[in-house]
């Protein structure tokens, strides 16, 4: 199973419509997850294009995101994999023993937030952060996640996006 990872897309200020270089990766997706600071729900319905959505309210997040159906965290499991999600992860020091302690059945926590790419797997649990694929801020490109589930294994990698696609986009 395929599963496609953003967070911090910050609509209407920073994603205008799908980034053009994240269109292939959505194609092969079997699943998209969002971090939260979706901003406006239009992006989740874009991305419900490609494959099913599930999202994380973040601290920017409005009603329509929340009428969407995103709770403040989720806790699944796929392909045996047990995935939790939250936006704010709080401070890096300790994150990996106080997300543990806040999921303690966890195999993995996906977060967003700080709109830096972290794939932290040797900690008290795997921490992934796909960073943002619209507001990069400090870091030298935006950039999306993907996870690779198979057979209780999650192989995670983290994906920049090329500089003159990081913001040119279509609509379908």
């Amino acid at each position: 199973m395929r599963v496609v990872v953003l967070s911090d897309t910050h609509a209407p200020r920073h994603w205008k419509v799908l980034p053009l270089a994240l269109e292939e990766p959505l194609r092969e997706a079997d699943l998209v997850l969002h971090a939260g600071d979706v901003c406006t729900s239009d992006v989740l319905d874009d991305l419900a294009e490609f494959a099913p959505v599930r999202v994380v309210l973040g601290n920017n997040d409005g009603p329509d995101v929340a009428a969407w159906g995103a709770p403040e965290t989720l806790e699944f499991e796929l392909e045996g994999v047990r995935i939790a999600m939250i936006h704010d992860a709080g401070a890096k020091q300790g994150r990996d023993r106080r997300m543990r302690r806040r999921f303690p059945d966890a195999d993995l926590v996906v977060f967003g937030h700080s709109h830096i790419p972290l794939d932290e797997p040797d900690g008290a649990v795997n921490l992934f952060n796909p960073g943002s694929p619209t507001d990069k801020r400090r870091q030298p490109a935006g950039t999306y996640g993907v996870l690779d589930l198979a057979e209780g294994r999650v192989q995670t990698s983290l994906h920049p996006l090329p500089p003159t696609t990081a913001r040119a986009s279509v609509r379908r």
